[in-house]
C-alpha cells in the first residue's frame, strides 16, 4: 500500500513537471505587449486598417501604445481618416437643436435615419450650455462645428474627440453694443479654418466686417465691406467660399467671400417663381437654393450645377408637403437619391424617384413650443482638434 502511494505520488510529479513548459509557453503568447502584438505587419498597412476605424474606438486605440497614440495624432493620419469618413455614410450624424432660445444640442446617425424605422438621439454635452442668449449652429466643416450666441459668444467643437476652443469676442472699437452673426469655413489651400463676422451697431449706423484664422488665433478687419446690405439666413460653404442672400436697394442676390483671397463676390439667382421664404444650402457639393411659395405647400429646389455660371441653375424638383411645415434645405442626399430634410419639427426624407415624404421617428426628441423649431446641421466624425480642452 505504501508503495503504491509512493508509486502514484512520483507519477503525479512526473506528470506535473511535463506540464508545466506547456503552460509557460502559452502564457508567454498571452502576455505579449500590445505594441508588438502587431509588430510583424508593415507600419504601413497597420495604418490602411486603422484609418477605417470609427473615431470612438481611435480615441481608445491611443492607449494601446506610444506609437500608435504618436501614429492616431499625427496630422496626416488625421486628414486621411478624414478623407475616408467623408465618404462613409455611417460616418455621417445629424445635429439637432430644438429651439435656438435653449442650449442643447442631440446627435443621430444618419445612415439609421435612412435605414431604421425608428432611430434614437443622443445628448451632446454643449461647450456653450450655460450661455444667456441661447446657441446657434452657425456651421460644419470637417467635423467641427461653430456655435455662437450672437453676441461675442463663438466656439469651435469637435462633439465626436469633445474637445473645443472658446474663441474670445471680436467687437470693432467703435461698438460697444452690437448685434453680430458669423460664418464658419476652411480654407484648404492654407489649411486653415476661418469664421467671418458681420457686425452692425445698435446706437449708430456703423458696420464692419472681419475674419478669424484658427492658425493664427486672431482677427483681422475684412477690406471692402460694403455697408447698407442684409444678409439673410445662415451662410453656406461651397468651392472655399462663404454664401449669403442678400437684399439690398429692393434687389436680392447671392454674395459670397473667398476664404483663400478674402475677396468678395457676387452671385446671380434663378429665375424662380418669387416667394417669400428663400434659403440657400448645399446638396452634394453643389449651392442648392430653395424657395417655399407663398402658400407653403411645396418648395421647389434650385441646384447651381456649374459654379458661377446663372444659366446652370436648374430645378431639380418640387417637394410638396401635406402640412403647413416650414421647410430647411436639403442636408444630404443618399447614395440611391433619397434627401434628409428637416421640418420645423420633425426629420423627414424625401425620394424623388416616386415623390413621397416618409418620417422616420426620432426616440429622444419632443417639440412641445409652437415657435420651437427643429434645426438641424450635417456633421462629419473626424479627429480634427480645434485646440486643447477648455479648463473653464
Amino acid at each position: 500500500m505504501k508503495l503504491s502511494m509512493k508509486r502514484l505520488l512520483t507519477k503525479m510529479k512526473s506528470e506535473a513537471f511535463h506540464r508545466r513548459p506547456k503552460r509557460r509557453r502559452l502564457r508567454k503568447r498571452t502576455e505579449i505587449s500590445s505594441k508588438d502584438s502587431m509588430g510583424c505587419l508593415p507600419e504601413e498597412l497597420i495604418e490602411a486598417i486603422l484609418v477605417r476605424v470609427p473615431v470612438k474606438y481611435l480615441l481608445q486605440f491611443k492607449c494601446v501604445s506610444k506609437y500608435w497614440l504618436n501614429l492616431i495624432s499625427s496630422p496626416e493620419f488625421v486628414k486621411t481618416h478624414l478623407s475616408f469618413s467623408a465618404k462613409d455614410y455611417t460616418r455621417h450624424i445629424s445635429l439637432l437643436q430644438l429651439d435656438t432660445l435653449e442650449t442643447n444640442i442631440k446627435s443621430c446617425s444618419v445612415s439609421s435615419l435612412f435605414h431604421n424605422s425608428v432611430t434614437g438621439a443622443l445628448d451632446l454635452d454643449c461647450p456653450m450650455k450655460n450661455s444667456r442668449y441661447g446657441v446657434r449652429i452657425k456651421g460644419s466643416v470637417n467635423g467641427l462645428v461653430c456655435l455662437a450666441d450672437g453676441f461675442g459668444g463663438l466656439v469651435l467643437w469637435n462633439p465626436s474627440i469633445r474637445k473645443f476652443k472658446k474663441v474670445f469676442g471680436f467687437v470693432p472699437t467703435q461698438m460697444r453694443e452690437c448685434w453680430s452673426t458669423c460664418a464658419f469655413g476652411y480654407d484648404d489651400v492654407h489649411d486653415d479654418y476661418k469664421v467671418v463676422g458681420i457686425f452692425s451697431s445698435m446706437i449708430k449706423a456703423f458696420f464692419e466686417a472681419a475674419i478669424y484664422s484658427l492658425k493664427s488665433d486672431s482677427w483681422r478687419t475684412l477690406e471692402d465691406f460694403k455697408p447698407g446690405v442684409s444678409y439673410c439666413g445662415e451662410a453656406k460653404f461651397v468651392n472655399h467660399k462663404l454664401h449669403w442672400i442678400t437684399f439690398r436697394r429692393r434687389r436680392m442676390r447671392i454674395t459670397s467671400i473667398d476664404l483663400v483671397d478674402e475677396k468678395w463676390g457676387k452671385l446671380e439667382l434663378p429665375s424662380y417663381n418669387k416667394g417669400r421664404d428663400l434659403k440657400l444650402g448645399v446638396l452634394g457639393s453643389d449651392l442648392s437654393f430653395l424657395c417655399n411659395n407663398d402658400e407653403r405647400t411645396h418648395s421647389d429646389v434650385w441646384v447651381m450645377k456649374e459654379y458661377g455660371v446663372k444659366a446652370s441653375w436648374t430645378k431639380l424638383y418640387t417637394i410638396r408637403y401635406p402640412e403647413n411645415y416650414e421647410l430647411s434645405p436639403p442636408l444630404f442626399t443618399y447614395n440611391k437619391g433619397e434627401i434628409l430634410l428637416a421640418f420645423k419639427s420633425t426629420l423627414a426624407i424625401y425620394d424623388p424617384k416616386n415623390d413621397s415624404i416618409t418620417y422616420p421617428k426620432v426616440l429622444n426628441v419632443e417639440v412641445t413650443g409652437v415657435y420651437n423649431r427643429n434645426k438641424a446641421e450635417l456633421c462629419i466624425e473626424s479627429l480634427v482638434c480645434p485646440d486643447l480642452p477648455n479648463e473653464d
